[in-house]
C-alpha cells in the first residue's frame, strides 16, 4: 500500500483534541498546526481516520507543497503534478480555494488556474482534450499560506460533523465534532453519570453514548473515497468490519438529556434512534431548577443559551445565576459549559478551573471547565 499525507482539519482550540485522537489510533509521525493535524499513513489508514476521528472537521490527503507567488508559478507547479495518477478519466474534480497572508490573494482566479493545470495534466495522460466530470467526486482545494500553496484532495465528502443521525435540528445547533470535543475535553468515561440539562436536539448526549460504547462515529455514513478506484473495497470493507467488532453494544451507560421545551425533546428523541442510541439516553421535560441527581459523582457537560440575540442578554445573565445556584448543590461533580458570554464567571459565581477558547462556528466561545473532587477508585 501507498504512503500518503493525511491532514485531519479541525475547528480552532480542538487541534490537540484531534492530535491525542490521531495516536490513540495507532498514527505516529503526527504534527500539529493550527486548524489541522497531520499524519503519514495508507488507505486503510484513510478509511479509519474517516470512520474514527470525532472531533476532526474532514480528512485532506496532501498532493504536493510549493511556493507559488505568480500566477505562471501556481500553473506550472500545479500542471507538473501526476494527476493521472490521482484522478480516473471520469473523475468530477471540482476547485475550491483560500488565501491568507500571500501575494496570490484573488481566490476565484488561484482556483480557475489550478483547474486549467490539472485539465492540461490529464491530458497528456488520458490523450483526450475534453472531461465529462460524471464519476466519483474528487474535491480539490488550493490553500495558500504565506505563498506556500498546499494542495489537498478531501477524502469525507461532506463533513464529517454529518454523523448521519440529525437530520433534524433544533434551534443553534451543536456541531457534532464540537460536541464530541467538548466531551473528550472532559475526560468522562462511560462509567460516569453525565447530565446535559440543555441538551436541545440532543447531540451532546448522542455523541457520549457513541463515545461510552466505542462506536465508531461515520459507522452510518458514507465518504466520497468510498468511490475512489485506488481505494480497494476489500480495504473499506475490512475498515467497517473493524468498527463493528470494536464497538462494545453492551455497554451500560447513565446519561440524561433534559430541556425545557418539549418539541425539541422530541428532536432529540428522534436523532438519537437514527444513531441507535435510544436505549442509552433518558430524555426528559425538566427545568433547570429542578436539576438534581442522587448520584455521588458525575459531569455536566452543556452548550447553554448565549444571548446573542439583542434583549436576550438579561434572561441570559438570570440563567447563569440560576445554574450557579443549582450546580453548587451537586458539590462534587464537575461541570464543563461552553458560552460566549464575557461575564459568564461572574454570573455562575465562581471562577472556573480551566478555560479553553473556541470558536462554535463564527462565534467565539469559551469553554468554562470546574473539576470537582476525584471519585474514589474502584477495588
Amino acid at each position: 500500500m501507498s504512503k500518503y499525507q493525511v491532514i485531519a482539519a479541525t475547528t480552532f482550540g480542538l487541534e490537540a483534541v484531534v492530535a491525542d485522537e490521531v495516536k490513540k489510533l495507532g498514527f505516529t509521525n503526527v504534527t500539529v498546526e493550527n486548524g489541522k493535524v497531520m499524519f503519514p499513513t495508507d488507505e486503510a489508514g484513510i478509511c479509519r481516520a474517516n470512520l474514527w476521528l470525532r472531533a476532526a472537521d474532514r480528512i485532506r490527503i496532501q498532493v504536493a507543497q510549493f511556493k507559488a507567488t505568480s500566477f505562471e508559478q501556481l500553473f506550472e507547479e500545479t500542471k507538473a503534478l501526476p494527476w493521472g495518477d490521482w484522478l480516473p478519466k471520469d473523475a468530477e474534480f471540482p476547485v475550491e480555494g483560500k488565501s491568507v497572508k500571500s501575494t496570490l490573494f484573488s481566490v476565484s482566479d488561484c482556483q480557475a488556474i489550478v483547474k486549467k493545470a490539472i485539465v492540461e495534466s490529464m491530458k497528456r495522460k488520458y490523450k483526450v482534450s475534453w472531461f465529462e466530470e460524471n464519476g466519483p467526486l474528487f474535491r480539490i482545494e488550493v490553500a495558500l499560506l504565506k505563498d506556500v500553496a498546499t494542495i489537498t484532495l478531501d477524502s469525507s465528502g461532506t463533513g464529517l460533523h454529518r454523523r448521519g443521525y440529525k437530520p433534524l435540528v433544533g434551534e443553534a445547533p451543536l456541531r457534532e465534532t464540537m460536541a464530541a470535543g467538548l466531551i473528550l475535553l472532559s475526560r468522562w468515561q462511560p462509567d460516569t453519570a453525565l447530565i446535559d440539562p440543555f441538551c436541545g436536539s440532543g447531540t451532546i448526549p448522542i455523541e457520549a453514548a457513541l463515545i461510552g460504547m466505542n462506536i465508531a462515529p461515520g459507522i452510518n455514513r458514507e465518504f466520497a473515497c468510498e468511490d475512489w478506484p485506488w481505494i480497494p473495497k476489500e480495504v473499506w470493507r475490512d475498515a467497517r468490519r473493524e468498527a463493528h467488532d470494536l464497538a462494545n453494544y453492551d455497554q451500560e451507560l447513565f446519561i440524561i438529556g433534559s430541556d425545557i421545551n418539549d418539541q425539541v425533546l422530541k428532536v432529540a428523541r428522534q436523532n438519537a434512534a437514527e444513531a441507535f442510541v435510544d436505549d442509552k439516553i433518558h430524555f426528559q421535560t425538566l427545568p433547570l431548577s429542578s436539576l438534581s441527581s442522587k448520584k455521588k459523582y458525575g459531569k455536566i457537560i452543556c452548550n447553554p443559551p448565549y444571548g446573542e440575540r439583542i434583549g436576550e442578554r438579561d434572561e441570559v445573565a438570570a440563567l447563569y445565576r440560576e445554574m450557579g445556584r443549582v450546580f453548587s448543590k451537586l458539590d462534587t461533580w464537575s461541570f464543563y459549559i461552553l458560552t460566549s458570554y464575557p461575564d459568564f464567571e461572574k454570573l455562575f459565581g465562581k471562577p472556573a478551573t480551566k478555560k479553553r477558547k473556541f470558536y462554535n462556528g463564527n462565534i467565539r466561545v469559551d469553554y468554562y471547565q470546574y473539576y470537582g473532587p476525584r471519585p474514589p477508585k474502584k477495588k
